[in-house]
Protein backbone atom coordinates (compact mmCIF):
# COMPACT_ATOMS: atom_id res chain seq x y z
CA UNK A 1 0.00 0.00 0.00
CA UNK A 2 1.54 3.42 -1.02
CA UNK A 3 1.05 6.17 1.39
CA UNK A 4 -0.53 9.32 -0.15
CA UNK A 5 1.64 12.79 -0.77
CA UNK A 6 0.08 15.83 -1.85
CA UNK A 7 2.59 18.34 -4.30
CA UNK A 8 2.04 21.52 -3.42
CA UNK A 9 2.87 25.28 -4.72
CA UNK A 10 1.19 27.32 -2.20
CA UNK A 11 0.93 27.67 1.11
CA UNK A 12 -2.36 27.59 2.63
CA UNK A 13 -2.60 28.47 6.74
CA UNK A 14 -5.91 28.17 7.90
CA UNK A 15 -4.78 30.26 10.46
CA UNK A 16 -2.87 27.91 11.97
CA UNK A 17 0.94 29.07 12.04
CA UNK A 18 2.90 29.44 14.90
CA UNK A 19 5.47 32.32 15.38
CA UNK A 20 8.77 30.69 16.01
CA UNK A 21 11.19 33.72 15.65
CA UNK A 22 9.57 37.42 15.38
CA UNK A 23 12.77 39.15 14.16
CA UNK A 24 13.72 37.03 11.50
CA UNK A 25 9.96 36.47 10.73
CA UNK A 26 10.20 32.66 10.71
CA UNK A 27 6.82 30.51 11.26
CA UNK A 28 5.95 26.87 11.62
CA UNK A 29 3.05 25.17 10.16
CA UNK A 30 1.84 21.88 11.29
CA UNK A 31 -0.22 20.16 8.34
CA UNK A 32 -1.77 16.60 8.54
CA UNK A 33 -0.89 14.16 6.05
CA UNK A 34 2.22 14.19 4.10
CA UNK A 35 2.77 17.29 1.94
CA UNK A 36 5.89 18.58 -0.58
CA UNK A 37 6.72 22.34 -0.70
CA UNK A 38 9.53 23.48 -3.00
CA UNK A 39 12.35 24.44 -0.84
CA UNK A 40 14.11 27.71 -0.72
CA UNK A 41 12.10 29.32 -3.06
CA UNK A 42 9.47 32.08 -2.72
CA UNK A 43 6.01 30.41 -2.90
CA UNK A 44 2.43 31.87 -2.28
CA UNK A 45 0.73 32.36 1.23
CA UNK A 46 -3.10 32.16 1.33
CA UNK A 47 -5.05 31.89 4.50
CA UNK A 48 -7.77 29.68 2.51
CA UNK A 49 -8.10 27.81 -0.88
CA UNK A 50 -10.46 30.59 -2.29
CA UNK A 51 -8.74 33.45 -0.39
CA UNK A 52 -6.79 35.85 -2.19
CA UNK A 53 -2.23 35.48 -2.05
CA UNK A 54 -1.45 37.58 1.53
CA UNK A 55 2.27 37.08 0.83
CA UNK A 56 5.14 35.43 -0.02
CA UNK A 57 7.25 33.10 1.82
CA UNK A 58 10.48 30.34 1.98
CA UNK A 59 10.18 27.13 3.02
CA UNK A 60 13.32 26.64 4.84
CA UNK A 61 12.93 23.21 5.95
CA UNK A 62 10.48 20.16 6.08
CA UNK A 63 9.47 17.32 8.66
CA UNK A 64 7.72 14.70 7.35
CA UNK A 65 6.55 12.08 10.04
CA UNK A 66 3.74 10.34 11.99
CA UNK A 67 1.16 11.44 9.21
CA UNK A 68 2.20 14.97 9.66
CA UNK A 69 3.77 17.79 8.11
CA UNK A 70 5.99 20.08 9.73
CA UNK A 71 6.59 23.39 7.57
CA UNK A 72 9.19 25.96 9.08
CA UNK A 73 9.16 28.77 6.05
CA UNK A 74 10.50 32.41 6.39
CA UNK A 75 7.95 35.25 5.31
CA UNK A 76 9.45 37.20 2.69
CA UNK A 77 6.83 39.89 1.34
CA UNK A 78 3.04 40.72 2.50
CA UNK A 79 0.59 42.33 0.49
CA UNK A 80 -1.36 43.83 3.46
CA UNK A 81 -1.37 44.49 6.70
CA UNK A 82 -4.53 42.51 7.52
Amino acid sequence: MGTPINFETVLRTEGKEKRIDSKENIFQLKLQGYHLFPLHQPIDIKRAKDTDEIGKAIIVELSLKEEQTICTYQLVSLSSVN
